[in-house]
């Protein structure tokens, strides 16, 4: 029997018994996704656009209550238009831009998280997390009516796994009883406690870091602004720091560090906590209570993100602080890394070797985002009295010298990463362009005459992008059709980004909007090398 583990907020895929129930043998599937989160549904929806069958087992029928996740980045905004699901996550999300730091209740600092023009996405959307995943699971369900073949199993929870050479046999659980099917290929999205992993024996490289955070999402009509505001040594909250964002539906996020040795049981009591919002928001301010969770974070990672035909992906494969945002984006990026690799394998457009590569950009995205988010964790909580004295100083400096203010470290907020020393990546052909469209970096955004450049690149497979030259529309490159998008008379910010000093450009794209290669003009011999190189072979 399948036990809950949570209650959910939306039932989107309730239990249905299925006929691979009933087989003589095991069904076999092309990509197995355990864990039916944002991250096992993005990959699912990411496979079923391209063809590749997929089945996900979750073991609830929907999504879990609570905020949780709630800032989601740019870049994972420009992932799910290619998936095809950004629009509505855009629209039902808050906006914004604008970062205010205080101590006590002097603003010391202000950030601008998009400081440049010429970006159809802003830097960050509040929303809750389940709106987001409902957003995506919306999407698969149009996507199967066009015919892609995605499938999802509510409360079909995996209790074993036999590895094979060539597959995986699964042992599930339903209401109704056990089955087996077989992948070709798994994919652990099974969160932060991963029963997969556990099954395959394997831990985790890193540190726990000893503090408690108290979590209160309220109700309330209130005229704050809507930016991200946090506070180190408030009064509401003396010795500790404390955060506000608004989300969708007039409900707001409060986060308060409570320190180390508290009673969880106590600090979770409905009147404590309202009194901890009443000292925030004003006493005189109503509110009702939607959610409430104390939490504690640890910053590590697993050594390798793929066994054989198992791979790992998100909370399953590392973990950070909350500060700075890069749980649930560096999750999407993982997905977004994974799922043209996978494709491209199982459809015999690359070997399996090009599958070794997302262990390699991953964990370096992985290794970056634990950096950043343990510096936070260490300016937040100092770890010894050394720390301590820094953050104070820092502190103490910050409203009169302009050089501090970097120093001050509310966390560092995620940003898409840049594969630098990726093997997929070709010799740079243009080593004074800018530095934006290096080779392993996302693409960024510009505005074109109608919509947006990353719109026109948005086809989930290789791509040419050629600036002030010639190309015909489609070419046959190392045995695949590739689309070629011609720009001319570039200027503006296409110009900045993509040209720098040069007349010209051709780049080759990846089908995650990475840049494979880039060169000042078109020669097909480069080009077809360097497709190669990005698919993986010699």
């Amino acid at each position: 029997m399948v036990a809950a583990r949570y209650q959910t907020a939306f039932q989107l895929y309730p239990y249905e018994r299925v006929p691979d129930q009933d087989a003589p043998r095991p069904s076999r599937f092309p990509v197995v996704i355990v864990g039916g989160g944002p991250v096992g549904m993005g990959l699912a929806l990411d496979l079923g656009k391209k063809g590749v069958g997929c089945l996900v087992l979750d073991d609830h029928d929907g999504v879990g209550m609570g905020s949780r996740a709630i800032c989601f980045s740019k870049r994972t905004l420009e992932i799910c238009d290619r998936l095809g699901c950004g629009e509505p996550m855009v629209e039902k999300g808050v906006v914004w831009n604008l970062g205010r730091v205080y101590r006590d209740t002097e603003e010391i600092y202000s950030f601008n998280l998009l400081p440049e023009e010429g970006h159809k996405r802003p830097a960050f959307i509040n929303l809750q997390q389940p709106y987001f995943e409902q957003f995506i699971v919306e999407e698969i369900r149009r996507q199967q009516d066009l015919g892609a073949p995605i499938e999802i199993r509510g409360q079909n929870q995996l209790t074993a796994l036999t590895q094979n050479e060539d597959y995986t046999l699964l042992d599930v659980d339903t209401p109704d009883g056990p089955y087996q099917i077989e992948a070709d290929y798994l994919v652990a999205c099974d969160g932060a406690s991963s029963p997969m992993r556990e099954m395959l024996g394997l831990g985790f490289e890193g540190r726990v870091f000893e503090d408690n955070f108290l979590i209160a999402d309220i109700k309330m009509k209130a005229d704050f602004p809507v930016e991200r505001r946090f506070w180190f040594d408030p009064p509401f909250n003396r010795g500790e720091t404390a955060l506000m964002h608004k989300q969708p539906d007039n409900v707001w996020r409060l986060d308060f560090q409570l320190g180390w040795d508290i009673d969880r049981k106590a600090e979770l009591d409905p009147d404590k906590v309202a009194s901890r919002v009443s000292a925030m928001i004003g006493e005189n301010v109503e509110f009702e209570p939607v959610w409430s969770s104390i939490y504690t974070f640890r910053c590590c990672t697993m050594k390798e993100y793929r066994h054989g035909r198992i791979f790992f992906a998100g909370d399953s494969a590392h973990q950070v602080s909350p500060f700075g945002a890069r749980g649930c984006n560096g999750g999407i990026q993982d997905i977004d890394n994974l799922g043209w690799k996978l494709a491209a394998v199982i459809q015999g457009h690359a070997p399996d070797a090009l599958l070794d590569s997302y262990h390699t950009e991953r964990k370096h995205g992985a290794l970056e985002n634990i950096k950043n988010s343990s510096r936070s964790a260490d300016f937040l909580t100092p770890r010894n009295p050394a720390h301590a004295l820094f953050r104070d100083a820092v502190l103490d400096l910050v409203t009169d010298f302009d050089f501090a203010r970097p120093l001050v470290n509310s966390g560092r907020l995620s940003v898409p990463c840049t594969y630098d020393l990726s093997p997929l990546n070709s010799d740079d052909g243009m080593p004074d362009g800018p530095a934006c469209t290096r080779p392993g970096s996302p693409l960024p955004d510009a505005p074109l005459e109608n919509g947006y450049l990353l719109d026109r690149l948005n086809t989930g497979a290789f791509s040419i992008l050629a600036l002030n030259c010639n190309l015909p529309k489609q070419l046959e490159v190392a045995e695949q059709a590739l689309d070629c998008f011609t720009l001319q008379n570039v200027t503006g910010h296409l110009a900045e980004r993509y040209l720098g000093e040069a007349q010209s450009a051709v780049l080759l794209i990846r089908p995650d909007q990475h840049v494979a290669g880039r060169w000042p003009s078109f020669d097909p011999k480069v080009i077809e090398a360097a497709m190669y190189t990005a698919c993986g072979r010699t």
